[in-house]
């Protein structure tokens, strides 16, 4: 059977062994991990589809690769070995035909191949922490698989203990008179951004929402959650089932732009799969997917956010959770920033940024005249593609987002 490299998300069109746990000779089980594959949106494991022999490893640890193409081969008595061994044929032909500047760069690349297995076979994320802290790693103990040094090995060492990190905690960078290197998830990451500007022509609307409902609900079942669960109820899943409700009355905003130079098409997706921005540590981002987020309640949104958002911290996200996202949520508030402009998460025609939430004095209107009343106020922040959304669509949006936040019964959802 053939193990190609998968496509961790609509734009990604390449990427690179990290790291081989695994070598020609080597017999393997179903679910095994195969390899470390490191892209713009995640670094992940690829895991064995079967039961095996690996007879063919034709992509080298730090090689970069396009989709689809054949990384190995696992001899389980399927016929696609000649697939592998064509393409092998291709690569080498490819790689006498390299230009110089071509040649220098393989040669580079070469070089940190080499240095990257002098250290073993390490994530991205162990590989940065011991060049940040200077650590070699032959002088750690790994607890992982075969005795890999991991993450919280690295962790425990420099004393930070596990890489769990509160909301509202930054981990201040030590000055670096060099300058710091990117990463090549930055890289590509900085690529898709630009892009993203590039094509888009980007339009942003607020709006201030009333989370008093919201923050009853939340202080009602916080204490029993915390202790059932052991993660906190924040204010992001009520905003999740809230904004996939109104995506289904407003479908122009949950959809995507196809074939936009020749022939524009604007695609619109029945169901919600509904990307969460997840910021980690080592200054990078990833946007995983809630599939059919849309069919899902608070309890169930709060499980899948927190779930992917502890998987993309442990790059442990599979391909399948991060592909076909529909509509993004970014989400700063917890660092209390007022309002944040995103940048639209291309295919998709918008994306959503939760700011601040905190109290206020908030004017209310009553039947015996104005009061002033504290209130838990919110910004909510949208960013859209004005080739096809106008100011008042995405407004009528952004206002049923509001009276849904705050008309809504949350503690009925439970």
């Amino acid at each position: 059977m053939n193990i190609i490299m998968p496509q961790l998300g609509e734009t990604v069109s390449e990427g690179t062994i990290a790291a081989w746990h695994v070598k020609v000779g080597d017999q393997v089980k179903k679910d095994q991990p195969l390899m470390d594959v490191e892209t713009d949106k995640a670094s992940i494991e690829v895991p064995s589809p079967v039961d095996g022999t690996i007879s063919q490893v034709l992509v080298a640890q730090g090689e970069t690769v396009d989709v689809g193409i054949v990384l190995a081969v696992i001899d389980d008595g399927s016929a696609e070995i000649a697939l592998a061994d064509s393409q092998k044929e291709k690569i080498s032909e490819d790689k006498k035909n390299l230009s110089p500047r071509t040649e220098a760069t393989e040669s580079a690349r070469a070089s940190k191949v080499k240095s990257t297995e002098e250290l073993g076979l390490l994530s991205p994320a162990v590989r940065r922490l011991l060049r940040e802290h200077d650590i070699q790693a032959s002088t750690l103990l790994g607890t992982g698989r075969d005795g890999r040094v991991t993450r919280n090995d690295v962790l425990a060492l420099i004393g930070e203990g596990s890489n769990t990190q509160s909301p509202k905690e930054v981990k201040l960078e030590a000055f670096n008179a060099e300058g710091a290197v990117f990463s090549r998830v930055q890289k590509i990451t900085a690529q898709h951004m630009l892009m993203s500007k590039q094509t888009s022509p980007h339009v942003l609307q607020s709006i201030e929402v009333d989370f008093t409902k919201v923050e009853i609900a939340r202080l009602a079942l916080r204490a029993k959650w915390k202790e059932e669960k052991g993660y906190s109820l924040t204010y992001l899943p009520f905003i999740a089932k809230a904004l996939c409700d109104t995506l289904r009355q407003f479908p122009r905003m949950n959809a995507s732009i196809e074939n936009y130079e020749s022939n524009p098409v604007l695609k619109m997706h029945q169901e919600v799969n509904l990307a969460i921005a997840v910021a980690l540590d080592s200054h990078e981002l990833v946007v995983p997917v809630i599939h059919s987020a849309g069919q899902l309640g608070v309890s169930e949104l709060a499980a899948s956010i927190n779930e992917l958002a502890t998987k993309a911290r442990n790059r442990k996200l599979s391909p399948d959770l991060i592909q076909k996202g529909t509509y993004t949520v970014s989400n700063n508030g917890s660092f209390g920033t007022l309002l944040t402009a995103p940048i639209i998460n291309q295919p998709q025609v918008a994306i959503l940024s939760v700011d601040r939430i905190k109290k206020q004095p908030v004017v209310i209107e009553t039947a015996e005249g104005d009061v002033i009343a504290i209130r838990m106020m919110g910004i909510l922040s949208q960013s859209f593609d004005h080739r096809i959304i106008d100011g008042a669509y995405s407004g009528s949006f952004l206002a049923a987002l509001k009276l849904r936040i705050e008309g809504s019964d949350w503690l009925s959802e439970f």
